[in-house]
């Protein structure tokens, strides 16, 4: 994979994991965002606020300081401040465009320089790498917890159940194509 292809590809997952984080909101009201399971688990609002806490410390100034800034307050991600669903979503899509903002300008160039999280090195692909997992991680959590609570109502976000055959008929009967798995989304 060329380096060019590498950064369309990362930004094109970014993508898909957030539009998973939005099409899981649209689905739950305000009262279900605060849902916790028990008093150890975290509710949606939780895992958004520490998923978007940890977006605004890696990405500001991603090339130049370390990914662990010194004004995160990581445990106090773990308490509700939010009120409501508006406030939920207006963080969610700050955290998101940090991170658009420090992705996109780069450049193949850009991957190999290094960057640290608590003093620790890491190319720029790797520091990617990195945090793809981490937010695809939260994000199955929160696409988890929403599914769980709408049940049957639950529009599913990828292919639905028992619709795997008829799914794949679909893609088989067309021709072959080089294209991200996103962009038939």
């Amino acid at each position: 994979m060329s380096d060019s292809s590498y950064l369309n590809s990362v930004i094109k997952q970014f993508e898909y994991y957030k539009s998973l984080g939005d099409k899981t909101f649209s689905q739950l009201s305000n009262d279900q965002l605060f849902w916790e399971y028990h008093d150890e688990s975290n509710s949606i609002a939780i895992i958004v606020k520490h998923i978007i806490g940890n977006m605004l410390s890696r990405w500001t100034n991603f090339l130049t300081e370390d990914g662990e800034k010194e004004w995160r307050e990581r445990d106090l991600e773990f308490v509700n401040t939010f009120s409501n669903k508006e406030d939920i979503l207006i963080y969610w899509n700050k955290g998101w465009s940090c991170l658009f903002d420090a992705i996109r300008p780069l450049k193949k160039e850009d991957l190999e320089k290094i960057v640290y999280i608590r003093n620790h090195g890491h190319t720029v692909s790797e520091a990617i790498n990195r945090q793809l997992c981490h937010y695809s991680y939260h994000i199955g959590q929160i696409t988890f917890i929403g599914k769980m609570l709408l049940n049957k109502d639950w529009q599913s976000l990828s292919i639905a159940k028992n619709a795997s055959k008829d799914y794949n008929s679909n893609k088989f009967s067309k021709e072959k194509t080089r294209k991200h798995f996103t962009e038939d989304l």
